[in-house]
């Protein structure tokens, strides 16, 4: 790593968080979490700066973070969505949702405390549309994302050196989009959804935002597609 600032990515192997890892690259140094070690490096490889993190979320510890003295941007990329009645989600499936989507985040984020602290850094949810609005069979998912939400905002209040947004994008063009059409049996249209790159230049913009600016929520819809 440089003298540059410094971002952790997580989701960073594909979609919304590799795409927020190129918007970033050309200003910082980027650690690029995930689980996927050949496409982390594959990404790490085309940035300038690029390092990949492989780690699963779910069990980081210190050890994980040793080396972060100093973060300048952590991004919460990551997430699963599991979609269906509530009478039919089991406990499992609502485990594993809040696992990902929310204490992976704030586990994450309370060990890297210390380095945001020193940078006076700023903490980026990429929550969703379902954080604000939850829908038949989006239960489970959106519950985790209102959790994100409270999250956040508790954070914000309780870390006033840092900076804390909150990105609610709604549907974007991904492979987990993918998968919730399949489910609900719908065509895939990928002109009806945001961008990846959309969604991170949404990202950039907090984050780059001068430092008399505290972007706090940024909602993005879909130019005339679904709102969730």
């Amino acid at each position: 790593m440089t003298e540059r600032p410094t971002a952790l990515v997580t989701g960073a192997s594909r979609g919304v968080g590799a795409a927020v890892a190129r918007a970033l690259a050309p200003t910082h140094d980027v650690l690029l979490g995930g689980r996927d070690e050949q496409a982390l490096a594959a990404l790490a490889a085309e940035l300038p700066g690029g390092r990949a993190w492989p780690v699963e979320l779910t069990a980081v510890t210190e050890a994980d973070v040793a080396g972060v003295e100093r973060l300048d941007v952590l991004v919460h990329s990551a997430g699963v969505a599991e979609l269906g009645r509530l009478a039919d989600q089991s406990a499992d499936a609502w485990r594993r949702t809040m696992e990902v989507n929310v204490v992976a985040v704030a586990e994450l984020t309370r060990l890297l405390l210390p380095a945001l602290r020193r940078a006076g850094g700023h903490v980026v949810c990429v929550n969703s549309g379902a954080g604000l609005r939850a829908n038949p069979e989006w239960g489970v998912y959106a519950a985790s994302k209102f959790a994100l939400k409270a999250f956040a905002d508790a954070l914000r209040l309780e870390e006033p050196a840092l900076r804390v947004t909150t990105v609610y994008p709604g549907r974007v063009d991904t492979d987990m989009q993918r998968g919730v059409r399949d489910y609900e049996g719908g065509p895939y249209e990928p002109g009806k959804y945001l961008k990846a790159e959309t969604v991170a230049r949404a990202v950039l913009a907090a984050v780059t935002a001068g430092p008399d600016a505290h972007l706090t929520d940024l909602t993005l819809r879909p130019s005339g597609g679904p709102v969730n």
